[in-house]
């Protein structure tokens, strides 16, 4: 049986793009994805991740897509995400889909129903929370969609500094922002500048010219 496994990375982020990371797998059972150190992405090192990624491209096939902070300030995320999760599905045209659940569980059985439609893809689906922990396909697409961004967030350090993790609870993030913001310098692309860190530390910069 074919098996997508989907996962995103950077939703809560205040910088960059959402990945939005599918593995498509045809290996049998979930063993050789567990020993090459499939897990969900969040609770792997930098190092760990790259290192476990390399063993998973041997073993199925991957694509991530991203969601730059420019679509994401002017659309709905919710409805970007699920268009690029169709988007995999229709690609890949697997026997079975697993999705890291998007929302609350009440919200699951209608957000299925969508992706359902919008794929045309007749498959087996199942959406459930921590299935990046529990389904080695869905943790394999956590993988790739964490290392994609960990790629793309160096990229930015090494043209804007020290940015931090992205997330707006990151000390060295808000500290990065507050300071673009107090020297009242424009927000690069890859702000999300609707996201409410924003606005309150523009009126924090404010009170500090």
């Amino acid at each position: 049986m074919r098996t997508l496994g989907i996962d995103e990375a950077g939703r809560g982020c205040v910088l960059g793009p959402l990945f939005v990371g599918a593995f498509l797998y045809d290996g049998g059972g979930p063993e050789p994805l567990w020993d090459a150190g499939a897990a969900d992405s969040k609770r792997l090192s930098p190092a760990r991740r790259a290192a476990v990624r390399s063993r998973l491209e041997a073993l199925g096939t991957w694509e991530v897509v991203a969601i730059d902070a420019e679509r994401i300030d002017t659309g709905n995320l919710n409805t970007l995400e699920e268009e690029a999760i169709a988007a995999l599905v229709a690609r890949h045209r697997p026997d079975r889909v697993i999705i890291d659940a998007l929302g609350p569980p009440s919200a699951l059985p209608a957000a299925l129903r969508r992706l359902q439609a919008a794929s045309g893809v007749e498959a087996e689906w199942l959406m459930e929370p921590k299935a990046d922990a529990n389904h080695a396909p869905v943790a394999a697409a956590s993988i790739f969609a964490k290392t994609e961004r960990d790629a793309h967030l160096e990229q930015l350090r090494e043209r804007w500094g020290a940015l931090g993790s992205g997330y707006p609870s990151d000390p060295t993030t808000r500290r990065w922002l507050l300071d673009l913001a107090a020297r009242g310098a424009q927000w690069p692309p890859f702000v999300r500048t609707r996201w409410d860190t924003i606005a309150k530390l523009s009126q924090q910069a404010l009170a500090l010219r």
